[in-house]
């Protein structure tokens, strides 16, 4: 009689953790793009103010 293996492949929980750390990784990057955009806009500002 065969058994049933009830855990999934490897293979398959690689490509979720994959998955799963290329989002985390991406919605880092578009905070990051969003931070810098910001302090250019400020230092802009600044230096608009100043002159």
């Amino acid at each position: 009689m065969k058994t049933i293996n009830q855990k999934p492949a490897v293979s398959k929980l690689v490509a979720q953790f994959d998955n799963q750390l290329r989002e985390i990784i991406m919605n880092d990057l578009k905070m990051l793009k969003g931070a810098k955009s910001q302090f250019l806009r400020a230092i802009r500002n600044e230096q608009l103010s100043v002159a």
